[in-house]
């Protein structure tokens, strides 16, 4: 059998997904054209949709001149840079183990996508590589509109917009409270300690579990645990005056302190009302969920008023290093026996569940393809990809079970 030639083309930052909701890799010239419609439909400017449209149009004239060709769309994100470009990485990687092809075409909109010509070229030979141009009448107006298109990407109104006003903001009611630059730069460094470590996309992951909805039972818990965050804060700001007298770790730690409670609290409340959700829907598997993050929660709390206590030592009952050293050994124990428990209810949650015939998602959003079989036996899911190429994926790759089943991918 021949070897296919491949055009190829990239969406760097993943409009298709945030704007017509299609997962990437999209391959086959009709699944393309219908991406580009909808694409079309929901951004009629999106320069995407003239570069798709460019690469069907070729297809169409390469197949009619009797070669073999095959269309596909790589999709990155929306971040761009690593993230993009590790995503486009991988799809192209499916799409060559699949296809096998002889070599490529790529088709792009532009200099955005142009970078990942390297990625693709340290894969597969190309033999060409087409620009599609939207035209605009000058260079000013140009620049003027796509200043505008990328402020109305919610992505990119909150670097431009969103941070300097965070910023004013955090200034303007420190310098209201007497506090000072000091206690936004503390805020301002500990976010992008966070941001380096990729935390704030693990708390923004979790956060958007807690959506409101007033037809559900949970909203009631949200507004339990909404009014204990404001109490918190409170707290806090009572805390930091009341402890004033103390210096440096001390200060921080008698503020910490004050506040874990309220906290689980708050917490508690937020995530009873997800669980009485999760039982009405009849999603157990949510729940498993649920309990992992609950012991996390209360293993934290736990360790940070030990660490508190023991740094502060300012009433009884006194914590020493020793007392401190065996709660953190024992959270690590709870944690492991948890984690263990935990998987087993899952594992036996998912024996019992009707997985054939849902679509396999990545974390990414990309399709992987869709569960053929379960071998309840060795505990793995029988996935079949859009090419009808079969593989196995064991039950803890399982992120989340809905309509659609997420799996964690490797690499």
């Amino acid at each position: 059998m021949e070897r296919p030639i491949v055009i190829l083309c990239v969406d760097r930052d993943n409009d298709f997904k945030e704007k017509a909701k299609i997962a990437g890799p999209i391959l086959g010239r009709e699944k393309n054209l219908e991406a580009a419609m909808k694409l079309g439909l929901a951004d009629a400017g999106d320069a995407d949709v003239n570069a798709l449209m460019a690469a069907i149009k070729l297809y169409d004239k390469m197949k009619g001149e009797g070669k073999t060709v095959e269309i596909a769309t790589l999709t990155g994100d929306k971040r761009l840079g690593y993230d993009a470009d590790k995503k486009i990485s991988n799809q192209l990687e499916k799409i060559i183990k699949e296809l096998n092809p002889e070599s490529a075409i790529l088709v792009s909109d532009g200099a955005a996508d142009e970078e990942v010509l390297p990625i693709i070229k340290s894969r597969i030979k190309i033999d060409s590589t087409e620009i599609v141009i939207v035209k605009q009448s000058q260079a000013l107006e140009r620049t003027y509109f796509i200043l505008l298109e990328k402020l109305k990407d919610p992505y990119y109104a909150k670097i431009i917009i969103g941070i300097p006003a965070l910023l004013i903001l955090l200034f303007s009611v420190s310098d209201y409270l007497g506090l000072g630059w000091q206690p936004v730069g503390i805020i301002i460094g500990l976010y992008l300690i966070m941001r380096m470590l990729r935390i704030d996309e693990s708390a923004m992951n979790l956060l958007k579990e807690f959506k409101f909805d007033a037809e559900r039972i949970s909203w009631i818990g949200y507004l339990g645990g909404l009014a204990l965050l404001v109490i918190t804060g409170i707290v806090a700001f009572q805390s930091y005056k009341e402890g004033s007298y103390l210096s440096g770790e001390k200060h921080v730690a008698y503020i910490i302190r004050s506040v874990l409670w309220p906290l689980l609290v708050a917490y508690f409340f937020l995530i009873t009302g997800k669980v009485i959700d999760a039982l009405s829907d009849k999603k157990s598997y949510k729940i498993t969920k649920y309990a992992l993050y609950t012991t996390g929660v209360i293993l934290t709390i736990m360790l940070l008023n030990i660490g508190c206590s023991w740094i502060l030592n300012i009433s009884a009952p006194y914590v020493s290093f020793g007392d401190f050293l065996l709660a953190i050994i024992t959270a690590i124990l709870l944690a492991y026996v948890s984690t263990l428990v935990v998987s087993w209810i899952r594992t036996d949650i998912i024996r019992k569940m009707k997985l054939e015939g849902r679509e396999a998602i990545g974390q990414d959003g990309s399709l992987i393809g869709k569960i053929v079989g379960v071998d309840i036996k060795n505990e793995k899911l029988i996935i079949q990809t859009i090419l009808e190429k079969k593989f196995n994926l064991p039950f803890s790759a399982i992120s989340t079970i809905e309509d659609k089943v997420i799996l964690k991918m490797e690499g």
